[in-house]
């Protein structure tokens, strides 16, 4: 009890705190309270006087003017509920026509079918809202209509686009395969797709997506076939080329982002199907226009645009080997406008070849020309300046475009994605061209040029010699070139040795024809007396300039294979051991004298002292005195009148007039005939004339005998 007061009193004591401390507060209160019972009473007095007025004033209005006014507040108020019920949809209807006006039409097509769906039925029997109902079909096909306007509208724009949409796809691999960055822009950043969106949606909203979709693939198949048409000019420049690339990447990059951005508008079915279509079209157009194409460098950047142009398609997904097989096809045309080129470029060299050995002055000069020709002579590099090269200068200069043929080749292979064995093996055999056919054309025509002299002709022998040894040395460089070895199997050989044996072979056979050519002009120049009853004390003049001819000819032959030389030595006495037995048996001289037969003898006497003093060197004994042994022994037989030993030993192997055949010795004996006393060769002996004359004839008859005798 005792704790319980105690408590009780600090209770108190905390009350009486705390009602000291808001006393103050309560008396304010009261205060407060106690003006407000004034103010209160004053706005009574004014409600009451309100009251009064009011009461005073309404004792003028009737009873019917208050229904009247009643019914008036309940058709205003019937009227705004109206209002506000029809508000909504004459709005929306400002709303769709406003769409409509900004080309908005999705959501116009949105707003209609809130229109149609929500509204429209609130306020369905008013008759504005039967005019709204029975416009909405022609305000759907409005929409309908534009939009397709849009979509044809946005078909024009992607195919006057296309080129720019390809060339900033192919600009974009180009940057990527140069791997020099940029900031290049997409298709969807060249294009406004949204038209194409919009009226897919608005037509499978209206429940017409199919006939959309075929339109659509419709108009685009027919712009494939316009883009797939290359203009006919196309081959004559790149930018030809470059321009048709471009339509073709753009109208596949549009169709490859319509494919990744709509659900089923285009499928991957259809956009194959246009790009086999495209793939066909493409490469017969590229197999025709690049085969008009004679220019090897536009067919080099026709080919490296080709790649690009596969490598954009490829990165979108489109199949592409075929393009790189054709490749192999334009390939093969690289080639043959290479082959043209250097065709040009060996005859100008060899036009402008002066044929003579090429003279070094100095070091400096003969460790260029050996850093462009692979040649080594130790004997040559041991004489003293000034000295010559055996070759003339076509010699490397002909080395030189090889080379540089080959690398024209290797240019063509890059980016084919080819194997090292494909590349050797296509340069192998572009370079066999080369050699086989065009530089041994030229060659060839070189050759048999009318004005060659035999100085080139033996300067071409030495050339092609050295060229034909050269040809190892252009297998290693194609070895280094693609690392594939010579000894591995199916390596194509070089066949450039054959080449320069067929030059060479042709230069020596042109030297023989060109050397008789030369001996037929002196023996034009041959002038005998027939009828000369005394030779004269020496040669004839033009025997004698064309054995000085001939000494100094092969005095040139120095240089040449010692076959060759022996060869067209031999080949040039034939022929003038054929020509001299021809003058003396042509059918215009139907007779001759002693006398014109020991000069003709002196003529050949010379020729055969040209035998003897070994023109070229290499032959054996009288190897070349052999090729007039036919005259010498006709000759003797006739100026020794040793018919007795001939008649006596023919048919035997020893017989002394062996090469004398019985109608050759026949025919001239017939022209030695007395066919007349003033000219008859033996007038000097008138005594015996008589028995020289059945000499003669018994001769003949044996002749005869013999002849008869030989073909029987």
């Amino acid at each position: 009890m005792e704790k319980l007061e105690a408590r009780i009193r600090n209770h108190d004591r905390e009350i009486e705190k705390m009602c000291n401390f808001h006393y103050q507060g309560f008396v304010d209160s009261i205060t407060e309270l106690l003006k407000v019972r004034g103010e209160a009473q004053k706005l009574k007095n004014q409600v009451t006087d309100t009251n009064r007025k009011l009461q005073n004033e309404g004792k003028e209005v009737t009873m019917e003017e208050l229904k009247q006014c009643r019914l008036q507040q309940r058709n205003i108020s019937a009227t705004v509920d109206k209002l506000t019920l029809c508000l909504p949809v004459l709005e929306m209807y400002s709303k769709l026509r406003e769409q409509m006006k900004s080309k908005r039409h999705y959501p116009a097509l949105k707003t209609l079918e809130h229109l149609e769906h929500t509204y429209l039925p609130q306020v369905s029997h008013y008759r504005f809202c039967k005019i709204m109902v029975d416009n909405i079909p022609k305000l759907r096909e409005e929409i309908k209509e534009v939009s397709m306007s849009d979509l044809k509208d946005f078909l024009e724009s992607i195919r006057k686009h296309s080129d720019k949409i390809g060339e900033t796809a192919m600009k974009q691999v180009g940057l990527v395969v140069c791997t020099c960055g940029g900031g290049v822009p997409g298709a969807q950043d060249l294009v406004d797709f949204s038209p194409v969106y919009r009226c897919l949606h608005i037509y499978s909203v209206l429940g017409a997506r199919e006939t959309f979709e075929y339109y659509y693939r419709k108009q685009r198949r027919k712009q494939a076939r316009l883009v797939l048409q290359p203009p006919s000019n196309m081959h004559e420049t790149l930018d030809g080329y470059r321009k048709y690339f471009n339509q073709i990447v753009g109208f596949f990059v549009v169709e490859d982002h319509i494919l990744h951005t709509t659900q089923g508008l285009v499928n991957r079915a259809y956009i194959d199907e246009l790009w086999e279509m495209a793939l066909s079209k493409t490469i017969a157009a590229l197999r025709t226009h690049s085969s008009y194409c004679s220019d090897p460098s536009l067919v080099l950047d026709l080919k490296n645009l080709i790649v690009l142009f596969a490598d954009t398609l490829q990165g979108y997904g489109f199949p592409v080997n075929q393009l790189f097989d054709m490749l192999l096809e334009i390939q093969d045309q690289y080639s043959e406008t290479l082959l043209k080129k250097w065709s040009g470029v060996f005859r100008n060299i060899l036009d402008s070849d002066n044929y003579s050995p090429i003279p070094v002055t100095n070091e400096e000069v003969y460790k260029k020309i050996v850093g462009q020709f692979p040649f080594q002579d130790a004997e040559l590099e041991k004489q003293p300046f000034p000295k010559k090269f055996p070759f003339s200068e076509f010699v490397p200069k002909v080395y030189n475009q090889i080379k540089e043929f080959i690398y024209a080749c290797l240019k063509f292979s890059e980016d084919l994605h080819l194997s090292s064995t494909e590349v050797d093996d296509m340069i192998r055999k572009s370079t066999n061209l080369l050699l086989t056919r065009t530089l041994s054309n030229c060659l060839q025509n070189v050759i048999k040029r009318k004005n060659v002299g035999l100085t080139e002709l033996v300067q071409i022998i030495i050339n092609t010699t050295h060229l034909e040894k050269s040809c190892k040395f252009l297998e290693e460089f194609i070895t280094n070139i693609t690392n594939v070895l010579p000894e591995t199997v199916h390596t194509t050989k070089l066949y450039g040795t054959t080449t320069f044996k067929d030059a060479r072979h042709a230069a020596e056979e042109e030297i023989y024809t060109n050397l008789n050519q030369k001996i037929d002009q002196f023996l034009q120049l041959a002038d005998y007396d027939w009828m000369a009853m005394e030779p004269s004390s020496k040669a004839s003049d033009y025997l004698v300039d064309l054995i000085g001819f001939l000494r100094s000819t092969f005095a040139v032959f120095t240089h040449l294979p010692g076959k060759v030389a022996q060869t067209a030595c031999m080949s040039a006495c034939k022929h003038l051991s054929t020509s001299l037995m021809q003058l003396l048996l042509e059918a215009e001289v139907r007779q001759l004298t002693l006398g014109a037969l020991q000069q003709f003898n002196l003529d050949v006497e010379e020729c055969e002292q040209f035998a003897r003093s070994g023109p070229v060197p290499g032959f054996q004994g009288d190897t070349l005195q052999l090729a007039f042994i036919d005259l010498r022994q006709l000759l003797d037989l006739f100026i020794q009148w040793d018919w007795s030993t001939y008649l006596a030993d023919y048919g035997q192997p020893t017989c002394k007039y062996l090469r004398v055949n019985p109608t050759t010795a026949l025919v001239l004996l017939e022209k030695m005939k007395d066919t007349s006393r003033k000219n008859n060769v033996f007038a000097q002996f008138r005594k015996n004339e008589r028995d020289k004359q059945k000499l003669i004839d018994t001769v003949a008859k044996q002749l005869r005998s013999l002849i008869n005798s030989h073909h029987s």
